[in-house]
């Protein structure tokens, strides 16, 4: 792209009025450490945004060189500048400054991964070509010369003709010397130079059909030559219309330049095919050989006699057989560790909120706003922040197995067992990022080129058991799943159980997707192409980072919504009623010592009049009017009320709970596990038993509680037809589900 000739001697009055922000983006192959490289150079100064028009999102980083204030642009991951997805799109037009909306890019950081240096320059051979200022940060060199390789740094940047500089994004080595050469280039940029990578008749083939679209497009009347030269794409891009056939890069040429292009562009491709044969293959060859020719005198002699580290553990993770043992293991040990290191903090955190709610008992009198703080806001947001510890082990681990390289073999796993049913490796990431969140797991599937297999991957992914799901899990099976351990103590019921629940996902998503890729998504799985990164030491402040971001959406969650439902429950389950028997109830018993011989009486009086006056509440008539609905799952109206209020959020379900059971004077001393399990009907038979916690866990398990992945859906497909169709298909799957688990269930237990 040509640059921008803005340096004028007026920019030097303006930048004694302002201080200019430089616009440096930073690219790389996927898995070359960028992001962490990101973090090192940006520090907090992030923000978050998406493009314009577009859902991709951006992270943006402030950094100030000396008197230079930067702009630091972390680009989605791409392996060439051929796009195939929405995300690589986004990259090639941020990089040609194709962005109407957006300022054009200084200067070029690309991200290197050392360990994997010819493959990696495809990516800076395409770059080059740009005709921007560029430099090259070699990342993971500790990596390298672990295995006994060293590299030429100098020799390298003499070869590319740009500067190259070492660095190790994860131990901040080299980031003092990078940011110095930003510095030293933005002051002052030099062009990288046009490589002419490809042969020469590629060229001349290009230049015929970019002269053939000026000619079309100057014979149109009224066309100025400046309008001209802004609808014709500049050499770059002319080529990546020859050479990506079926690519972003041509159809959004081609419907700017009108219907004259496509008979020009298809001449063009014939003739190149004639004298080159397949363009592909040509690129990939002739940009493979150039970058073997830049390492050469830059590389020493690599010994191929011994293994690496990762080579010897691929041998035993990625085995067809070992591996998905391993895989296995690795998941159960994560449920066994949710168990065995969270129950202290869970402790404390309980503690804390009956201390808080104990305290307001203490300091007001029985009335609506103490029953409002107490039954209201402690029982519905404290019970579920309970869960926070759990919730934030969980995400700990997933983000060690995706920091140190273990993600990736994964997907290379399950890719032979999900292509037999219609999905390719590729949805896995979307999907274990699901795990954690379904939204950003749908938002991960623009890597997926294919649109059959996104759509697919997008309809499936919110099956996985998100961490909103997971304090469900854990109440039920904290009241009702015996603590029952095997192998010395090593492996435990409940565990089993939570494995299980999120098991019950993963095996749904598989039926679902073949029958999807069967009707409406018709059509051939893609090929699935992966590279799998070197194993490394995770980096602790990475993952600190995510677990701190997670756990504070979480809590944030926690404090607005779980808030605001909890207002609404309370109220609901307040009004109408007279609650001048109750109030006088609970004077009476305060009053009391806990020996007296009038304390249980009143209490249970107490039980009874809170109970009468929620069932005549609004919430109870509406919970009463859908009873027969849930009754065949083994429900009663209490459970109904909650899977009906936990339809904008799953999670909303503990705090309507809560919130019921405490209007409902069920709740006692062990809090909502306690009051669930002295939860009975009017002859005294239990509400909640075996088979009814195992409906309710099922039905959430499967069901469209979550307005926001709905949106997200929408927006992804841009249409509400597919929000719709994944909302009716999992509410109905989770009530068939629920149904058969409960009366199968029955017979059982």
């Amino acid at each position: 792209m040509p640059l921008h000739p803005m340096a004028t001697a007026s920019s030097a009055f303006s930048a004694s009025v302002a201080v200019k922000n430089h616009r440096v983006a930073l690219v790389g192959n996927p898995n070359t450490g960028k992001s962490t490289l990101f973090n090192a150079l940006a520090g907090m100064k992030v923000r978050t945004g998406n493009y314009p028009g577009v859902t991709i999102e951006k992270k943006i980083g402030r950094c100030d060189l000396g008197d230079q204030r930067i702009d630091l642009l972390d680009l989605p991951g791409t392996y060439s500048l051929a796009p195939r997805s929405p995300d690589e799109l986004v990259a090639v037009e941020v990089l040609t400054d194709d962005l109407e909306s957006e300022p054009p890019v200084e200067l070029i950081v690309c991200v290197v991964n050392a360990a994997l240096l010819q493959r990696n320059l495809f990516l800076v051979s395409q770059l080059l070509e740009l005709g921007k200022p560029i430099v090259i940060a070699l990342n993971m060199i500790d990596a390298t010369e672990s295995r006994g390789v060293s590299i030429d740094i100098e020799k390298l940047s003499k070869n590319l003709g740009v500067p190259v500089v070492a660095t190790c994004a994860s131990k901040r080595r080299g980031i003092a010397e990078l940011k110095k050469t930003i510095q030293q280039t933005l002051a002052d940029p030099v062009p990288a130079g046009r490589e002419r990578v490809l042969p020469d008749v590629f060229y001349r083939i290009r230049d015929e059909f970019r002269n053939a679209l000026s000619s079309a497009a100057s014979d149109e009347s009224g066309v100025s030559e400046i309008e001209l030269a802004s609808r014709l794409p500049d050499d770059y891009l002319v080529e990546r219309m020859l050479l990506d056939r079926g690519g972003e890069s041509e159809r959004r040429w081609i419907d700017r330049l009108g219907g004259d292009a496509a008979p020009s562009l298809a001449k063009a491709r014939e003739q190149l095919a004639a004298e080159v044969g397949d363009p592909i293959d040509m690129e990939c060859n002739s940009r493979y050989a150039w970058a073997k020719t830049i390492l050469v005198g830059v590389l020493n002699d690599v010994s191929e006699t011994t293994s690496s580290l990762t080579d010897r553990l691929d041998a035993v993770l990625t085995h067809r057989i070992g591996g998905l043992v391993c895989f296995i293991a690795v998941m159960f040990l994560i449920f066994q560790s949710i168990y065995s290191f969270a129950s202290w903090p869970m402790d404390q955190i309980d503690g804390a909120t009956t201390a808080i709610a104990g305290g307001v008992q203490t300091v007001m009198p029985p009335g609506v706003l103490r029953s409002l703080i107490t039954d209201g806001v402690i029982a519905g947001v404290g019970g579920v922040l309970i869960f926070l510890p759990q919730i934030a082990l969980l995400f700990f681990f997933l983000a060690i197995l995706e920091d140190c390289g273990y993600m990736a073999r994964a997907a290379f796993l399950v890719d032979r067992v999900m292509t037999t049913f219609g999905l390719s490796g590729k949805s896995f990431l979307p999907m274990m990022s699901s795990f954690a969140c379904a939204v950003p797991g749908v938002m991960a599937t623009r890597v997926i080129e294919n649109r059959r297999d996104r759509l697919a991957t997008i309809m499936v992914a919110p099956l996985m058991s998100c961490s909103a799901r997971l304090p469900v899990y854990l109440l039920l099976i904290a009241a009702f799943i015996p603590a029952t351990t095997y192998l010395g103590g090593w492996v435990s019921l409940p565990a089993i159980v939570l494995m299980s629940m999120y098991s019950v996902g993963i095996l749904t998503a598989i039926p679902v997707a073949w029958i999807l890729k069967k009707t409406i998504l018709k059509g051939e799985v893609a090929p699935f192409v992966l590279e799998l990164p070197e194993y490394k030491v995770p980096s602790a402040g990475v993952i600190l980072a995510r677990v701190w971001e997670a756990s504070k959406a979480f809590v944030i969650r926690a404090g607005t919504l779980i808030f605001a439902a909890s207002i609404v429950i309370w109220f609901s389950g307040y009004w109408p009623g007279d609650h001048t028997k109750q109030y006088a109830l609970e004077r009476q018993i305060e009053s009391l010592s806990d020996s007296s011989p009038q304390l249980e009486v009143l209490k249970k009086e107490l039980r009874v009049e809170s109970a009468s006056l929620l069932e005549g509440s609004m919430l109870g008539t509406v919970g009463h009017a859908i009873e027969p609905v849930v009754a065949p799952l083994g429900w009663d109206w209490k459970i109904g009320v909650g899977a009906v209020a936990s339809f904008p959020a799953r999670e909303v379900i503990i705090a309507t709970l809560g919130t019921i059971y405490s209007l409902g004077g069920d709740a006692d001393e062990d809090g909502l596990v306690g009051a669930i399990r002295a939860s009975t009907y009017e002859d005294g038979t239990p509400v909640y038993s075996i088979p009814v916690a195992l409906s309710i866990m099922v039905f959430f398990a499967l069901c469209a509680q979550c307005v926001s992945t709905l949106l997200v859906i929408r927006r992804e497909t841009n249409s509400w037809f597919w929000p719709v169709l994944s909302f009716t298909y999992m509410t109905v799957l989770a009530y068939l589900g629920a149904l058969v688990t409960y009366q199968v269930g029955n017979r059982f237990f």
